[in-house]
This record gives C-alpha cells, sequence and structure tokens, in this order.
C-alpha cells in the first residue's frame, strides 16, 4: 500500500503519517526502488494503534511506549493495563481541575453585575486588586 491508501484506512493524513514516522512512533515503511513508501498490514495496525491511543489521550511518547508493546511479543498486559490506568488516573484529575477551574469562574460572574460600568470584579480579582481604580 501507498501512504495514501494508509490514509485512508486508518483516518489519518499522510502528513501525520509521515510525522509518526520521523518521531520513530512507528515502523518505517520499506521503500520500493521509486523511493515510495511501501506499507502493509502490520503498519496499518499501529497507525490505528496510535490514532486511537492518541484520542483516548495518550501523549506521543505514550504512544510510542504503547507501539513497542505492540510489538514486543514478550510483553505483559500487566504492563498495558498499568498504563492504561495511571492514564485514566490523570485525566481524572484533570477533570477535577476542570470543575475546579468552572467553579471559579462562575464565583467570578456571579461577583460582577455585568453593566455598563467600568468597576469589574472579574478583572479586579485575576488581576489581584482587592481594591477599586481610582
Amino acid at each position: 500500500m501507498n501512504i495514501s491508501d494508509v490514509a485512508k484506512k486508518t483516518g489519518l493524513t499522510s502528513k501525520a503519517i509521515r510525522f509518526y514516522e520521523e518521531k520513530g512512533i512507528v515502523t518505517p515503511p520499506l521503500r520500493s526502488e521509486n523511493g515510495y513508501r511501501r506499507y502493509n498490514a502490520h503498519h496499518l495496525d499501529e497507525l490505528n494503534l496510535l490514532r486511537q491511543a492518541r484520542q483516548v489521550g495518550f501523549t506521543l511518547d505514550e504512544c510510542r511506549e504503547l507501539v513497542a508493546l505492540f510489538n514486543n511479543p514478550s510483553r505483559h498486559s500487566a504492563d498495558v493495563k498499568a498504563r492504561t490506568l495511571q492514564k485514566a488516573d490523570e485525566i481524572a484529575a484533570h477533570i477535577e481541575e476542570l470543575h475546579a477551574m468552572r467553579a471559579r469562574l462562575l464565583t467570578l460572574a456571579e461577583a460582577c453585575p455585568g453593566d455598563e460600568g467600568a468597576e469589574c470584579p472579574i478583572i479586579n480579582n485575576l488581576a489581584g486588586c482587592g481594591h477599586q481604580r481610582g
């Protein structure tokens, strides 16, 4: 398969596929005599794994590790599970941070009259000002 075939089958762009190759995240494809990349089913599997891992929040470095585990016939599912649970915990912590950010924004908005006046408790609070400007 050529890169456009792989792009269609994986849902990735040709540019993204080349990027992942340049970063050493996926196995480099063989080259034909004319220099074109030639992909096989294993490349599709790696790229599908990579695409889906990115969709659930794994970083590029984490994806590199997952692809390495995918290519390691001696891997232990416990290692994959541990990485997955760690990522789930990181996402949960991020969700908590986002909820706290949202709550703070709503508190700030509640304190603001939202009128035509220049006095804005939101700006003052974010700027660390506890006083009105004169």
